[in-house]
């Protein structure tokens, strides 16, 4: 059952009240405005988790995962190929989704045009990269100028990637090494079901060995890992619960846990203790370390005054 908005705010505002009342003090959120816009951040972050869930509850259309349509959405694509067992190739398309992102203006341009090699006559598959991972490199190097033109963009998380391969940590270098990560256990199912077994089934601890693993895996960062493992867990491809936020490395998300616990997004708090106190918040609020980093990192941008904040 689909849970209104303003439902949902409540209920998460009376879940807030018993998180102060049982001793867990949050004075960034003492003011009324502060209050609200945290609430809203969480709804909405709330609403995006579960935006996969809701997209796989709809029939989709086979031009999502074609490249040469202008309907091609990455996501949609990844869904649709797990639904009917493509497995490895629906990880692979999270992982362009994770590095290229959704461009404000274009979309998934880039990640559309890469995947679909431009139109050339074949699509740039999990069984294509994951036997010539240097050849999808060099392929990138030969259309460097196209793919730099015609406002093909990267997305606001990744705007910091390069496509230039005489650039250190170029998207070809990426994708090498993150081949490299999945093929050392000979699939992305044998990777995650290799840390499932290491972990005793746990979902958390299993996706703490992911997250740690994934340092292979070049410019692949806090924000990248945590999107991509995620993503992972929301489209069905394996039981992965994020086991923290990850918030020594995090800044927008410490930020907003030292606005909330400490008053002030400079408050002399480590991130042991932001993270402790993440823990009982989650516990309270049932919402997930993903939403409540998502929320905490968009509120302290705005503390008090809601703004939907994209890509």
């Amino acid at each position: 059952m689909i849970v209104s908005r303003q439902a949902l705010k409540l209920a998460l505002s009376a879940k807030l009240d018993t998180i102060v009342e049982t001793g867990l003090q949050l004075p960034g959120a003492g003011a009324v405005e502060n209050r609200s816009a945290l609430l809203e951040q969480l709804v909405e972050s709330v609403r995006r988790v579960d935006y996969v869930s809701a997209i796989a509850s709809r029939p989709i259309s086979i031009h999502r995962a074609d490249p040469s349509s202008d309907y091609f959405d990455p996501i949609r694509a990844a869904v649709l190929n797990t639904q009917t067992g493509n497995v490895e190739e629906a990880c692979w398309l999270i992982f362009l989704a994770t590095h290229f992102g959704k461009a404000s203006k274009t979309g998934w341009l880039l990640a559309k045009d890469v995947y679909g090699a431009l139109g050339a006559g074949y699509n740039w598959t999990w069984p294509l990269v994951s036997t010539n991972a240097v050849g999808m490199s060099d392929w990138i190097a030969d259309n460097l100028t196209t793919l730099r033109s015609g406002g093909r963009k990267f997305g606001n998380h990744r705007k910091y990637e390069t496509l230039d391969p005489t650039k250190s940590n170029s998207t070809g270098e990426i994708i090498e090494s993150y081949v490299n990560w999945v093929m050392e256990y000979g699939s992305h199912s044998g990777l995650f079901n290799h840390a499932l077994v290491q972990s005793d089934g746990n979902s958390r601890a299993a996706f703490a060995k992911l997250y740690k693993s994934m340092d292979a895996v070049k410019r692949f960062g806090r924000t990248g890992k945590f999107d991509y493992l995620t993503m992972i867990a929301k489209v069905g491809i394996a039981p992965l619960v994020a086991d923290s936020t990850y918030m020594a490395e995090a800044t927008g998300p410490i930020k907003g846990a030292r606005l909330l616990f400490g008053g002030t997004t400079t408050a002399n708090m480590s991130a042991v203790i932001l993270e402790q106190k993440i823990q009982t918040l989650d516990a309270a609020l049932g919402v997930g370390m993903q939403v409540i980093e998502d929320a905490l990192c968009n509120w302290q941008k705005s503390p008090g005054n809601f703004v939907r904040f994209r890509g």
